[in-house]
């Protein structure tokens, strides 16, 4: 393995997710977040890689099965999902920065774009290591379409599901984030399963599936934003 493998597989992960973040920012553009939070959630995102990868290793072999069958697919995406939510509850949600709903949203895709990043990384490393370049390039460029934006939307349903809640009890927020995450869950099982158990065929269904949700995603963060700025005055 060398530097120069590295470095690609370091910038193919990367920027994909660079993109994302940036076009995500510009939509809030008129209420920014500190930018030395917003990296921190990236980076918070990109160690919670690490932390899933044993759990998944763990889950398929305590499934005593060999292949990835749609229980392991259910269990990895919970497990993605809830160290996602967890990265940012520990680390971003409780800050005085996050202080008006649309931040919720905000900082739940950072998490899952930084998430999505180092997990880029690591399927760009094998084709790269094997010599196939035209192979890595076709791999990120499917996962920016697909897999990192799958990322965005199944953390979006945490990051709406706290936003709207935001005046409600403690116990509220806590059932309604308990909905968001269950529907993060279900998003992210059925676009692997598609993908992973069904084979290519799918795969169309799959990105239609995930578009679909991001652009009724988008547009309710533009509803979101509306009421919640709607009465107040720009002071950026």
């Amino acid at each position: 393995m060398t530097a120069t493998t590295l470095g690609y597989a370091f910038l193919g992960g990367l920027l994909p997710s660079l993109i994302w973040l940036y076009f995500l920012l510009k939509e809030d553009a008129t209420h920014p977040e500190p930018k030395r939070l917003i990296a921190f959630a990236f980076i918070a995102g990109m160690a919670a890689v690490p932390l899933a990868l044993p759990l998944e290793q763990w889950s398929k072999a305590y499934l005593h099965t060999t292949n990835i069958d749609s229980s392991v697919v259910m269990i990895w995406a919970l497990v993605e999902e809830t160290l996602k939510y967890a990265m940012a509850a520990i680390f971003i949600l409780w800050r005085g920065a996050v202080d008006e709903a649309p931040d919720y949203v905000i900082y739940m895709l950072t998490v899952a774009l930084g998430f999505a990043a180092a997990e880029n990384m690591l399927f760009l490393l094998a084709p790269l290591l094997d010599g196939h370049i035209v192979t890595g390039v076709f791999t990120g460029n499917i996962r920016f379409l697909g897999s990192t934006l799958l990322h965005v939307v199944a953390s979006a349903s945490v990051g709406f599901a706290l936003a709207f809640s935001a005046n409600k009890t403690p116990f509220k927020r806590m059932a309604t984030a308990a909905l968001g995450l269950i529907l993060a869950v279900a998003l992210h099982t059925a676009f692997n399963t598609l993908i992973i158990t069904q084979g290519t065929s799918s795969t169309l269904i799959a990105f239609f599936l995930v578009w679909t949700v991001a652009v009724a995603f988008f547009a309710a963060f533009e509803v979101l934003k509306y009421f919640q700025y709607r009465t107040r005055p720009n002071t950026y």
